[in-house]
């Protein structure tokens, strides 16, 4: 930033841990060696918190997007001493993440008087279930103190005819739910009350008295859950139901052939279990999934402060631009910061956008240590969205999850899309407007785009260009109520996992609904940095866990 030489140089100058960037997996780290008793320095180029995980203004989003869209130059390799130590200077270069960036705004006089009351998530959607891992390290690290939830209300698939489906999340539910037959309602009560026995019987509810006859067979738990849902006869409605909004499967279950990512009976089985002790969890949020309060940019912000009271020291508006390599043995050292300052640290771990170009380093030990920086392990892309409209999807409903199943909008649809609506009740809008999160995994822009736009020609009344490529296989028959569309944004992200190799980098914003995945890879580069501290020493009782989430959960 052009004001970074204003700040006064940063004392002390040496750290067990230097951190750049605050996005969740950063701060979550930093708050972690901080409670380790780890002196901690983190940094982050932008004036605000959360990274690639922030919540933004509205008028933000499209400076965010293309400047770190494109690529910075780097210069060539220069040495520096300190305390009589000589050191390799190796400048960092900017990756681009985003690509494929439209913005379009309809009413931009009304949009820009109210653009502060946005905070508007750059990785959605994202939920949390209210049982998950996520709910547990919030409390373990003692972040949730800093965080407010309120309950998503709702969940619902959609079919190929264009009708959205009201997914059954409980027993009282299964039997209000008037889209199902008695029949159904039947098969699907059996097929749950199958899975509970299952889990009984196998210890994952605690008991140890289970009887192996109530146990699903190894060769099942082994074999494709789509194979297994056939196999019980579970019709082809409840069977969309729990592989795609349940089980939130990502790719066609039903063609094998080209399924990226064929989902086992053992883990479909875990993740009903989850969504099942997830619902009604908490008296305020009765459903299965949580939503934070002004958007998940709270939550890199929480664990942020967390760190702080352990002693972190935090400066933003601050780029680090080169790191320093030590001449003689080519080991990290430390980095060089914007303002001109030199700081050493033990470790250093770097948000994703960063690399290290071997065109700039010597062809030697550091060149092949730098190599593993350089080559991110980039496992593929996700196309997302983001839309203001004028009105609720649903009149009665504000804040809810539509899933559209693979080929529910055009026959060339092999992933599932993800739509969550947030109204202004969470603070992530004004009053009367909401916003729409859409994403889906991709293999490029043109594939991305095409699946994005077809869920949103599918749930709004479009105008302009957007209109031009709709790929719904039909019109809802209330068309003439849908949502305006006021704003959207469209952008294909790349999906990176986190490394600790010589250097630390963490992952991007993943295609997942939950952060589970995402926070097991953190803790994993924790334990590959620290593998003799504790991943938050901090325990805390499953009875008091619930405490203190409650309490911060909005009616």
């Amino acid at each position: 930033m052009s004001d970074s030489s204003s700040y006064p140089p940063i004392d002390p100058t040496t750290f067990d841990l230097i951190v750049v960037g605050t996005g969740l997996p950063e701060s979550v780290i930093a708050a972690a060696a901080s409670a380790a008793g780890k002196t901690v320095l983190h940094l982050d180029p932008n004036p605000f918190y959360g990274g690639h995980f922030a919540s933004l203004p509205l008028h933000d989003i499209s400076d965010f997007l293309n400047s770190v869209s494109t690529p910075t130059q780097p210069s060539t390799t220069t040495t520096t001493t300190i305390d009589g130590n000589e050191y390799t200077v190796v400048d960092l270069s900017r990756r681009s993440l985003y690509s494929d960036i439209e913005i379009s705004s309809y009413v931009p006089e009304l949009l820009a008087e109210n653009s502060r009351k946005f905070n508007i998530d750059l990785g959605g959607p994202k939920v949390l279930f209210c049982a998950d891992n996520a709910i547990d390290l919030l409390v373990k690290s003692k972040a949730s103190q800093y965080l407010e939830f309120k309950g998503v209300d709702a969940s619902f698939v959609c079919n190929e005819s264009g009708r959205l489906w009201n997914v059954p999340d409980s027993r009282s539910a299964i039997f209000k739910d008037k889209s199902l037959s008695l029949t159904g309602k039947n098969q699907l009560m059996r097929f749950f009350k199958l899975v509970q026995q299952h889990l009984e019987a196998s210890g994952h509810e605690g008991s140890d008295s289970g009887s192996d006859s109530a146990r699903i067979s190894d060769e099942d738990l082994e074999s494709p859950f789509v194979e297994f849902l056939q196999k019980i006869r579970l019709p082809t409605k409840i069977k969309s139901i729990i592989l795609y909004a349940i089980a939130m499967a990502d790719h066609d279950q039903d063609n094998l052939e080209v399924c990226k990512d064929i989902l086992k009976t053992k883990d479909g089985i875990d993740r009903l279990a989850l969504y099942h002790k997830s619902v009604g969890r908490f008296p305020n949020a009765p459903g299965a999934l949580l939503y934070p309060i002004y958007g998940h940019g709270e939550l890199s912000q929480a664990f942020c402060r967390r760190a702080a009271v352990k002693g972190c020291i935090y400066v933003l508006r601050m780029p680090v631009i080169a790191l320093l390599i030590d001449k003689g043995n080519g080991q990290y050292k430390g980095v060089r910061l914007a303002s001109g300052q030199d700081l050493l640290s033990h470790q250093l771990v770097l948000d994703p956008a960063f690399s290290v170009p071997l065109a700039s380093s010597p062809p030697d030990l550091l060149r092949e240590r730098l190599k593993g920086l350089s080559l991110k392990n980039v496992k593929g892309k996700v196309a997302r969205g983001i839309c203001v409209t004028s009105c609720s999807l649903k009149p009665d409903v504000s804040n809810f999850l539509v899933v559209y199943p693979p080929q529910s909008l055009y026959p060339k649809q092999n992933t599932s899309i993800r739509a969550l609506q947030i109204g202004g009740g969470l603070a992530v809008c004004p009053s009367g407007m909401f916003v729409l999160y859409f994403s889906a995994l991709c293999d490029d822009g043109k594939q991305g785009k095409n699946l994005l736009r077809a869920a949103i020609n599918d749930l709004l009344k479009l105008s302009g260009p957007e209109k031009a490529e709709s790929g719904s296989a039909a019109e809802d028959e209330n068309a003439d109520v849908k949502p305006t569309l006021l704003w959207s944004a469209l952008y294909i992200q790349e999906l990176t996992t986190g490394q600790c190799e010589y250097l630390s980098s963490t992952p991007l914003p993943d295609g997942n609904l939950s952060y589970n995945d995402l926070l097991d890879e953190t803790a994993k580069l924790f334990d590959k940095m620290y593998p003799h501290e504790e991943f938050f020493p901090e325990i805390t009782s499953p009875e008091s866990l619930e405490d203190e989430v409650g309490l911060s959960l909005e009616g």
